[in-house]
């Protein structure tokens, strides 16, 4: 339930180039979050690639220190706040959240964060697959 395992993470360059063209994107400060629906089958109804800019963060233990704090957050609120919906729409989507913050932020703050970012998420989901049907 709370793991995080390779075929959840989106690894595609196919997809990546697909999701950043033509996927909704939002702000949820200190992220910012790019969606799409696939098509294609997946094993899990997410796949996600966390990014941290090089040219903000230049030292790569600062990055892999971002990066493992979003992926941390991310485990452990991705069952309640976004796989329940997607399972039970039957739908996929690959995710890419952006850190865009200046500074390092504590992991307390990007986890309350991350949560409100998946439930914006899943808002969004909401929406769009109202007018979709």
């Amino acid at each position: 339930m709370y793991t995080f395992k390779k075929e959840e993470r989106l690894c595609n360059k196919r997809l990546i180039d697909k999701l950043f063209h033509s996927g909704s994107s939002f702000l949820c400060y200190p992220f910012k979050v790019s969606w799409l629906y696939n098509v294609e089958p997946q094993q899990y109804p997410v796949q996600v690639l966390f990014a941290v800019p090089k040219r903000r963060y230049k030292r790569a233990v600062d990055r892999n220190l971002i990066k493992r704090c979003m992926r941390e957050a991310y485990r452990l609120h991705k069952q309640q706040s976004l796989y329940h919906l997607l399972q039970a729409a039957d739908k996929t989507i690959v995710l890419s959240i952006g850190y865009i913050g200046k500074e390092i932020a504590p992991y307390s703050l990007m986890e309350k964060k991350m949560l409100k970012l998946l439930t914006q998420l899943a808002q969004q989901l909401v929406a769009t697959n109202d007018t979709v049907v």
